[in-house]
């Protein structure tokens, strides 16, 4: 559906980090809203997490557990998290049991319970934890569904929001869900040994939201969502500035070959096998961090340590420039790592640092962290899309697996539409000599010289050479010398004689 422009006051923010942007601003005001999810998805902490925030906005928060833990042992394992606040106990947040209540006087008077609690503590905001214990409550699927109906009469006549918190339903649409205005599931998915938390926001009423699921994380400070960045960046944040300068690589023979420089806020590929020197083209680009052009390298494989060590090897001083605060650096091993926490951090350092040169030292690892490997090239689109806008001129590198070969294959697919300059870096022989060559493949919308190029890494950084015009077959990396034919493959093994 199309987006739904409400007042400020007709939300109700939850206070937890990626959620509101997941439910553009967060719930409606008077909305009854199911948590829904299997024992140990983050039900409690989700609702726990979204009533302190709610009373640290001046809200009162009334807690109703049905058949669940003690209260006791909820704030027990709720006092290690930052959310936490015992001041707000009992003033503004209190917890009530009302099991005892649900078996004496069943669903009505647990209704007129509920009713009467949140008119006395003036309560802006009702959680239900163990909504179960009413289905199984309830003599029919009917009166279970009357009981959703007269607890939102009752509550929204005084302004009250509704969390009920429920374990995940056998059937595909539950008699609950028809009556709420919301349902947020929880869920845990096993992927091979590992697995990845997820939430999906299945009903909505009255407002769009960001459909699909997006990963989540709970740690010290709770529950933290991770919208998915293709939906969260469908359209990107400003329009294009579609500037025209140039920005140097750092490498004159090279910012002469591609016409002075890199386009201002463009993206760049380098494809190349390990050992070819991507890291260190990127760290050339890097070097020419300065105030007014503050750069980030966003690496996946090599410490902060190992780079300055051969950034000093290449006669590049990044450590100075590191502690004049123009270059900065964010590693990130290629362990278990969620794929929107990444881009997330990624974008959220380029705001806060004024970033206007990026290396991505790997794109690869973006892959490696995908738990849905075909989401990939929609995560990396809208990456880029957000930087261009952002101003960024962006490198990124990215590995071919084999040093050899006259067949290749691109590893990042549509990568025509993600990028506008591609760089090749191959390793050439010849002689019984190993050579680095360099090609330009691509700069869009401008002119470029295409000859291959010998190019060395020396103390001094790379050093471009001359063409290899005297050479034919380059390319396959069995290069030849011009006007050379070619020996015929002899056979390992020779035909015996009859």
């Amino acid at each position: 559906m199309d987006r739904v422009i409400e007042r400020p006051e007709d939300r109700v923010p939850t206070g937890v980090p990626g959620l509101d942007a997941v439910l553009h601003g967060g719930l409606l005001r008077r909305g009854v809203y199911m948590l829904q999810g299997r024992p140990g998805a983050g039900k409690t902490i989700l609702a726990n997490q979204m009533s302190f925030h709610h009373a640290a906005q001046g809200g009162r928060v009334l807690y109703t557990t049905l058949l669940a833990e003690t209260h006791e042992r909820l704030i027990f394992n709720l006092e290690p998290l930052s959310f936490f606040d015992t001041s707000r106990i009992p003033e503004q947040i209190s917890y009530l049991s009302a099991f005892s209540t649900l078996e004496e006087s069943g669903l009505k008077g647990l209704v007129e319970v509920l009713r009467r609690e949140v008119r006395v503590r003036k309560s802006t905001l009702l959680v239900v934890d163990g909504l179960v214990a009413v289905e199984e409550s309830a003599a029919t699927r009917k009166d279970f569904k009357k009981f959703i109906h007269e607890l939102q009469v009752h509550v929204s006549f005084i302004g009250c929001t509704v969390l009920l918190l429920t374990s995940a339903s056998t059937e595909p649409v539950g008699p609950e869900h028809t009556m709420v205005d919301g349902v947020i599931a929880l869920d845990d998915t096993r992927l091979g040994r590992g697995a990845e938390r997820e939430l999906e926001v299945k009903k909505f009423r009255g407002s769009s939201f960001l459909r699909g699921g997006h990963a989540f994380q709970i740690t010290r400070d709770g529950i933290k969502v991770l919208p998915r960045l293709e939906a969260l960046l469908q359209e990107p944040s400003r329009e294009d500035p579609c500037k025209t300068a140039r920005v140097s690589t750092g490498i004159a023979q090279l910012d002469k070959m591609i016409g002075g420089g890199l386009p201002c806020a463009s993206t760049s590929v380098l494809f190349g096998p390990t050992g070819a020197g991507k890291t260190t083209f990127g760290l050339h680009f890097l070097n020419e961090s300065s105030k007014t052009e503050p750069g980030l390298l966003f690496g996946f494989y090599e410490t902060p340590a190992r780079i300055f060590l051969k950034a000093r090897v290449l006669g590049l001083d990044l450590e100075k420039k590191h502690k004049q605060g123009v270059f900065h650096m964010l590693w990130h091993p290629p362990t278990e790592r969620i794929l929107d926490g990444l881009g997330n951090k990624l974008l959220t350092t380029v705001r806060e640092q004024g970033i206007r040169r990026l290396f991505i030292d790997g794109v690869d690892g973006f892959m490696q962290s995908a738990a849905h490997p075909e989401r990939i090239s929609h995560f990396l689109a809208a990456l880029t899309n957000e930087l261009r806008v952002l101003g960024i001129t962006t490198v990124y590198t990215s590995e071919l697996q084999d040093m050899f070969v006259s067949d290749v294959r691109l590893p990042i697919s549509g990568v025509s539409s993600l990028v506008e300059n591609i760089l090749f870096l191959r390793f050439v022989e010849l002689r019984s000599r190993v050579y680095r060559m360099l090609s330009v493949v691509k700069v869009r919308d401008s002119d470029y010289d295409s000859s291959l190029r010998e190019y060395r890494i020396t103390s001094r950084g790379i050093q471009l050479a001359d063409t290899f015009e005297s050479a034919e077959s380059v390319l396959t990396g069995d290069a030849k010398p011009t006007g050379t034919p070619r020996p015929k493959r002899k056979g390992l093994l020779r035909k015996r004689k009859p």
